[in-house]
């Protein structure tokens, strides 16, 4: 059966499933309403792309003009129901609609041509790499110059215009470039709906001649989009689920462990009621954090190796079977390679494929129908819950801070911890922000995102930006360190401008702590700002804005009671300065077996 894209209800709550639409009715079917004739000044290009974004759920594009794009921005503005929200940089654009497609499940940005889309390619590799569909369009050049020898402006001074196009191949799933409009409609309606289903961003290009012209492929309203769903094959996955209930069944201490694709198959909560059914314990991968529920009885923390959550590498690592579900071994994952697992005690279930231990493989299973097929052939077994639940020691709290004592980043964590809700959403920078905020216990609804594996520093402003705008049920509440907001600052004003009532904490420790943990050099230290001052000369006394600067837990619970009582609808900005040296256990662990892993030397020639 076709499942039908429609208009994204913005007022849902959130996806924590990267790349998909939101869950619990987030999409909707289009009512079967007669297709009406347009008007000629509403049957162009500009106006048909505007309507497929609002389609599919997207109600803002994140922008940043130029020459080659002001037309087709005229018809964005022009079409019901699509804001445009302007932002001071390209990489800031699409760092925004990365975080937007986090919240509503697609996202897009409209840059301009080569100097635009050049800088806004490294958020989009960020997209590719966390299985996001972004719609990134640019403004091309003129249909007439196609062809011809000509040299255009925003180029590097050759008469190539496939420059931008080359280097966006690598990073989206399918790429448009439109200079005719014999065939937009075609390309738009094949870009889009490839975002859509491949869960990765598409590159559209549209000359700039041509958004306003009139055109009949346009003439009538678009029929909405009919995405057929991947279906199992079924054999497979009868085998698939035979076998590995087979391989789980005869295993003493079982465990489950969520991984970061398990977002992208939609296998969130398939991937619950299997735990439900088996009673073994149920841990996350260090990315998969927010995907399932914390609140689960057999929850147990994060897998992260040596920086595990306390007790829980200890049951995984012990365990004589695991299913991990769509999980991704990288360096960093991995802590330099130096996970304990043996790969014949493991299930890989993939969003489309089962591999169990060094074989039998199965292709063609879908990861949610082989969850819901294994919860029905495994035997309940709390043996692994029940082995934690005796060496569980529960946590401690940081020593008490003396009066006026310099503040502590487990303090400060310790009180973040006390601001989640149901009502919130966390997004950790790449840094300390990603071990501190591991850690933290998220009640049910509350969202968390953070971006491991492309780990692109000062990705949280944009992002940030993108996710509050496309949830505005949710306050965000952001943990973002020094170096990384120098790379994206300005963007702290798009979000004052657009009446955002973000937390941010900004954590002043002086330079890139993160890389001073892994290889430690005079590069890592920055030039400290002011950046209260600079939020308020962003600000210029135009929004509303609350600004702290805090060095002691007294001043941090009095900037936090502001930011959740009378500040409550502002912005509410919270430099945070601690000691440069003052960071998570977990990074001092993790970044000496990364610096490990980084420095071997040469394999023998």
């Amino acid at each position: 059966m076709d499942t039908k894209i429609g208009a994204v209800d913005a007022c849902k709550p959130p996806c924590n499933e990267v790349g998909s639409l939101p869950r619990n009715g987030g999409v909707t079917v289009q009512n079967s309403t007669p297709l009406s004739h347009l008007k000629s000044s509403d049957s162009t290009l500009g106006r048909h792309l505007a309507r497929r974004l609002v389609e599919i759920g997207v109600s803002d594009v994140f922008a940043v003009p130029g020459d080659f794009n002001l037309t087709l921005l005229d018809h964005l503005l022009a079409e019901p129901g699509l804001n445009l929200v302007g932002c001071c940089n390209e990489l800031n654009a699409g760092y925004a609609a990365d975080g937007y497609a986090r919240a509503r499940g697609v996202g897009a940005c409209a840059v301009t041509f080569t100097v635009g889309g050049l800088s806004c390619i490294n958020a989009i590799a960020g997209a590719y790499s966390e299985n996001l569909p972004v719609i990134c369009i640019v403004g091309g050049p003129n249909s007439n110059d196609y062809g011809t020898n000509r040299i255009l402006h925003h180029t590097i001074g050759l008469p190539d215009f496939t420059q931008e196009f080359r280097c966006f191949q690598t990073v989206t799933c399918y790429q448009a470039v439109i200079n005719s409009l014999d065939d937009a409609h075609e390309l738009i309606d094949t870009a889009i709906s490839t975002a859509l289903k491949d869960s990765k961003p598409v590159y559209i290009s549209i000359s700039c001649n041509l958004p306003a012209v009139p055109h009949p492929a346009f003439s009538r309203e678009p029929v909405p989009f009919a995405l057929s769903p991947r279906l199992s094959n079924q054999l497979g996955l009868e085998a698939a689920v035979d076998a590995a209930a087979e391989f789980l069944n005869k295993a003493v201490k079982p465990v489950l462990v969520a991984g970061p694709k398990m977002r992208v198959a939609k296998a969130s909560d398939a991937f619950v009621h299997l735990a439900d059914a088996c009673g073994y314990p149920l841990a996350v991968m260090p990315s998969a954090k927010g995907l399932v529920p914390e609140h689960h009885p057999h929850f147990i923390g994060t897998y992260w190796g040596a920086v595990s959550t306390a007790f829980c590498a200890e049951i995984v690592e012990s365990a004589d079977a695991h299913l991990f579900a769509g999980p991704i071994f990288n360096d960093y994952s991995s802590v330099g390679y130096s996970l304990l697992l043996k790969k014949e005690k493991m299930i890989m279930v993939q969003p489309d494929r089962v591999v169990i231990g060094n074989g039998p493989a199965f292709g063609c299973v879908l990861m949610k129908d082989f969850f819901k097929g294994l919860a029905k052939k495994l035997k309940r077994n709390t043996t692994a819950y029940d082995n934690y639940h005796r060496i569980y020691v529960p946590d401690g709290k940081p020593y008490n801070a003396e009066p006026k004592e310099l503040l502590r980043v487990n303090v400060l964590f310790q009180h973040i911890q006390k601001m989640v809700s149901g009502k919130t959403t966390v997004i950790s920078e790449t840094g300390d922000s990603w071990f501190n905020c591991q850690k933290l216990k998220l009640p049910e609804g509350c969202g968390y995102e953070f971006q491991m594996q492309y780990g692109s520093i000062g990705w949280s402003v944009g992002a940030t930006l993108g996710y509050a705008q496309a949830a505005q049920d949710k306050r965000v509440i952001a943990c973002i360190g020094d170096g990384s907001f120098q790379v994206t600052a300005q963007d702290v004003s798009t979000m004052i401008r657009y009446g955002q009532k973000t937390i941010v904490f900004l954590i002043n420790n002086g330079g890139y702590t993160i890389e001073v943990e892994i290889h430690d050099g005079p590069y890592n230290i920055i030039k400290n700002w002011n950046y209260t001052a600079f939020v308020e000369a962003v600000n210029n006394g135009d929004g509303k804005v609350y600004t702290a600067k805090v060095r002691t837990e007294e001043e941090l619970v009095k900037a936090i009671d502001m930011s959740v009582g009378a500040k409550k609808d502002c912005l509410c900005f919270i430099e945070v300065i601690v000691h440069k040296d003052d960071t998570s256990k977990e990074l001092l662990e993790w970044g000496s077996r990364v610096s490990a892993a980084n420095s071997r030397p040469p394999n023998p020639q």
